[in-house]
């Protein structure tokens, strides 16, 4: 598949009620997605006869019996092996919520487009008319044969938890929600570099992460694991903490392993002293809360479009500024790790995507900056070329080390 975008433009239909002016006609977003952001381009020529008896019939059906013979053969002679399945119900999509699966589609072409881009990987947006967990699962293993990977998107929490969990269970090819471990991997490369900056290691950081949704769990996930010295996430209610007993099942896990200062109430409580402050739920956070933070401290306030600190606010007291958007230094965008990820677990056609792998990635991510580190430049630009074949290299290397490479 080759996604591409056509020329925007605008011509003189009317809209349903007639005689008004067509969107893109002063909306340059609507001209752009007019008909579409990607297309399928064929890589083969069918010029004549011959063409048509090799890329069809008779000669397809000399590789649909080899295929048929040796079942891995799927993966050298169709496109299985480098095609992802961009899956979504529409649910939780951007900051806009649950639109459905319709209008979910210009965010999915949006992502594959991404994938060929950035990763050099097909992908295809598939938009579910369905919300339950099972049919979700049942719908995406029927599909699974003709994808080399599945990357869910935009699926609400708690239920992508789930999804992912029963999808790599079932399925012997990667299955990765971006929502939460793309923005993890970024998330960790670029606290990475904001530590050695700062001259300490991440074992030396006490975070507070604001949001236990998707993004929360997964990026606390990862922190522990790559050695955070002690993380906090909280909630609408405040801490995540063993105390509650409101914890939803996803909510107790994450209170079992995060937290390990004890403690509880606001958000507000918890960043007084805290080095690292991860914003993934949207609101506003108080000056005076992080004017408490601890000295040199690091404000990630990713939420789009309104960070939950702003930039102006955040600087007065951090060493580190970084958001979700474009317009700031240091943005947490994820299309810095997906692509690379994806390329990677590909080329070694790996069973799953593990936490190696997206340990490796982040740290690829990080290297990237390398001697160029300052407190404006601790994460690469989406548009460094350097980014994606050295994400895609870690994330290979790393699959192979832990044995979940089939190549």
């Amino acid at each position: 598949m080759a996604a591409e975008i056509v020329n925007p433009r605008s011509d003189s239909t009317t809209d349903q009620d007639g005689g008004a002016e067509p969107l893109d006609s002063f909306d340059p977003a609507f001209a752009l997605h007019r008909g579409g952001k990607m297309a399928v381009q064929a890589t083969v020529p069918v010029r004549d006869k011959d063409d048509l008896s090799l890329a069809y019939t008779p000669g397809v059906a000399r590789v649909c019996t080899a295929i048929a013979e040796q079942p891995e053969l799927v993966n050298d002679y169709t496109w299985k092996s480098n095609v992802v399945a961009v899956v979504t119900d529409g649910t939780a999509v951007l900051g806009l919520g649950d639109i459905g699966p319709q209008a979910s589609l210009p965010v999915m072409e949006g992502k594959a487009i991404l994938f060929k881009q950035f990763g050099g990987v097909d992908a295809v947006p598939i938009a579910l008319d369905c919300t339950d967990v099972d049919d979700i699962v049942e719908t995406v293993v029927r599909l699974a044969p003709s994808f080399g990977g599945v990357n869910l998107e935009d699926i609400s929490a708690p239920r992508c938890f789930e999804i992912e969990r029963r999808l790599q269970e079932r399925l012997d090819i990667p299955v990765f929600h971006d929502d939460q471990h793309g923005t993890a991997v970024v998330t960790l490369a670029a606290l990475r570099n904001a530590a050695r900056l700062s001259g300490r290691e991440i074992g030396q950081l006490r975070a507070v992460i604001s949001g236990a949704g998707a993004a929360g769990v997964a990026i606390a996930k990862m922190l522990v694991e790559a050695g955070i010295g002690d993380v906090a996430v909280t909630d609408r209610k405040g801490v995540v903490s063993a105390d509650r007993d409101d914890l939803t099942p996803v909510k107790r896990e994450l209170a079992g392993f995060t937290n390990k200062a004890g403690l509880t109430g606001s958000l507000e409580n918890a960043l007084a002293g805290a080095d690292v402050f991860i914003g993934v739920s949207g609101g506003t956070v108080p000056e005076e809360a992080v004017a408490s933070m601890a000295e040199g401290a690091f404000v990630f306030a990713m939420a789009n479009p309104n960070p939950e600190v702003h930039p102006d606010v955040a600087h007065k007291y951090a060493a580190v500024v970084a958001t979700g958007r474009s317009d700031f230094p240091n943005q947490i965008n994820n299309v810095l790790a997906f692509p690379g990820i994806f390329a990677g677990a590909l080329q070694v056609r790996a069973t799953r995507i593990t936490e190696g792998m997206k340990i490796a990635a982040a740290e690829a991510l990080a290297a990237v900056v390398g001697d160029d580190l300052a407190a404006d430049y601790v994460i690469p630009s989406p548009f460094d070329e350097r980014v994606a074949p050295a994400v895609t290299a870690a994330v290979a290397a790393a699959a192979r080390a832990e044995g979940v490479a089939r190549r």
